[in-house]
């Protein structure tokens, strides 16, 4: 298995994302499960079935990708054209020299987002990206492994990962996590996502809160034939409000997830089971 994977690692982004394309297309038709979840997401943003159709092959492309992206070696740069927009403001957050708090959505490539940032900020402000552990052990290695690179560090989604989140923001560091990612219990609220309550994390705002760090979203736009990546950079849509609780940060981090996904919305992972009820924090 290692060996296919290290094989695909060499393949071209053309060749992966084509390949990738079709085997969306066959965890769709051969997983009724994700087949209804997806249908069902998409369903709820008001995709056309065109949309849809071409969520599923992006789906299949973003998995494809991965291999390219982790095995990699780690003093080599990002081997795909890179572009950014939005750039200016970035440089702006990181001139300020406080900490910055980046959300990326299940959108687009979200592993490039944090590598082009490391490549081009980390060396001035360093990265530590929150991710989810894999519960099998030969791949949680892999992924530790794959995904630390200079300038870019990885934290568990734990609460020693937030502490070490917390640490890199008085440091005057960047964070980056998944906003639309559901957390452990105890650890979010329930609010709307595309009109159907979702188990919402609380640690974007709380970080926010309590390092008065800057905050902005950040994504990866995959362009058509392997052509690369946009990396876009914006603020929030919808500024966190001041006071109002854990529950109107998280309607507020919701409905900007909403409007950065509207923008793209065939490259959103409709597949993910964002409605679920949160694992507790002990088997998480």
């Amino acid at each position: 298995m290692f060996f296919l994977v290290r094989w695909l690692s060499r393949r071209s982004l053309r060749f992966l994302h084509i390949l990738g394309a079709f085997l969306g297309w066959l965890a769709y038709w051969f997983s009724p499960t994700y087949r209804r979840r997806l249908d069902a997401n998409a369903a709820l943003a008001g995709l056309t079935a065109a949309e849809r159709r071409e969520a599923v092959a992006d789906a299949g492309r973003l998995v494809m990708e991965v291999p390219r992206l982790w095995l990699r070696p780690r003093d080599e740069p990002i081997a795909d054209p890179v572009r950014w927009e939005g750039a200016e403001l970035m440089e702006s957050l990181v001139g300020r020299g406080k900490g910055l708090v980046l959300l990326t959505p299940h959108m687009g490539s979200f592993e490039i987002a944090a590598q082009a940032y490391a490549e081009r900020f980390g060396a001035r402000q360093p990265i530590t990206v929150l991710y989810r552990p894999a519960r099998k052990q030969l791949l949680r290695e892999l992924e530790e492994t794959a995904r630390a690179r200079p300038s870019l560090a990885t934290a568990p989604a734990t609460l020693a990962g937030v502490r070490q989140m917390l640490r890199a923001l008085k440091k005057g560091e960047t964070v980056g996590l998944l906003p639309d990612q559901v957390p452990p219990e105890g650890q979010g609220v329930w609010a709307p996502f595309f009109g159907k309550p979702a188990y919402t994390m609380t640690l974007a705002a709380r970080l926010v809160q309590q390092t008065g760090a800057a905050i902005a979203i950040v994504w990866a736009e995959r362009l058509p034939q392997g052509a690369g990546y946009v990396v876009r950079v914006m603020p929030l849509p919808e500024p966190l409000p001041e006071g109002g609780g854990d529950e109107a940060a998280a309607c507020a981090v919701n409905r900007s997830m909403e409007a950065v996904i509207r923008l793209k919305p065939t490259q959103y992972l409709w597949g993910y089971h964002r409605y679920k009820a949160p694992r507790s924090a002990a088997s998480s």
